[in-house]
């Protein structure tokens, strides 16, 4: 499966989620206040993990389909703890990264952690993955100051099929009775994540009221369980950001606590 988002919009779009994420780091009153969505975090550390993990993806970029970079590259600076340094840091790191992907272009090949998923292991791919971590984690820093903002409907459309094809699909086999999950954004899309004995594979189906979700030989004909609300809604629910009654289930609301708890074993 090809990025859904041509790759100079993913460069756009992290570029624009890195400057939504200073400023929301900016309005802070201090780096120790604790990250709502992240409890075990404090801003500090968000921005320590955002701007070092750009470093160390740019690096991994940079090197191709080989060994990922362990940690951040030697010689890069550290976090600082003065507020003031801070953005100046972050927007460096996001510039590394930008520049990594604009040097590998789209079709390259790169080391991901992602092997047996729906998701290439290609730069274009690390771009739509990265563009999907900032979002997630500029919404953390925007709770974090009392300003949550939904996710952009661009990214947020992205977001659903990019968390289903990289974070879910597996070939490890479902250790559970067979079903189907359903996500249905109101913005008219909609996508079924089948789990059974070949493992979690998750594909487009029209919307509802539209056709037939599904024929007969693509699985079950109805999911376990359904959930609707916006493309930003379904992937801050997908990522643990916001509860289940935030949206609308139907079905079977206890197959999302069996997803949520399955570790596959490759």
């Amino acid at each position: 499966m090809t990025t859904t988002l041509a790759f100079p919009v993913l460069l756009r779009l992290i570029d624009e989620r890195s400057s939504a994420f200073r400023a929301a780091v900016a309005s802070a009153p201090r780096l120790d206040v604790r990250v709502p969505t992240c409890p075990e975090w404090t801003l500090f550390d968000l921005v320590q993990h955002i701007g070092e993990g750009r470093r160390s993806w740019a690096a991994t970029v940079a090197a191709g389909p080989a060994a990922p970079a362990k940690s951040v590259p030697e010689g890069a600076p550290a976090a600082p703890r003065e507020r003031e340094a801070v953005p100046a840091w972050l927007a460096a790191s996001t510039q590394e990264l930008l520049d990594a992907l604009r040097e590998a272009g789209p079709d390259r090949g790169c080391w991901t952690w992602w092997g047996a998923s729906q998701s290439p292991q290609t730069c274009g791919a690390v771009a739509r993955h990265q563009l999907q971590q900032m979002a997630v984690h500029t919404y953390d820093a925007q709770v974090t100051v009392g300003a949550p903002e939904p996710l952009p409907d661009e990214v947020a459309l992205d977001g659903v099929e990019e968390f289903l094809f990289t974070c879910v699909a597996t070939t490890s086999a479902w250790p559970h009775k067979p079903t189907a999950f359903d996500f249905h954004a109101t913005e008219g899309h909609s996508w079924r994540l089948t789990v059974d004995g070949d493992g979690a594979r998750s594909t487009r189906i029209p919307a509802p009221g539209t056709t037939p979700v599904a024929a007969a030989d693509e699985g079950p004909n109805q999911a376990g369980v359904s959930v609707r609300g916006t493309a930003s809604e379904l992937v801050l629910f997908v990522y643990d950001r916001i509860p289940a009654d935030s949206l609308r289930i139907d079905g079977d609301a206890g197959l999302f606590d069996l997803l949520r708890a399955w570790e596959p074993e490759e």
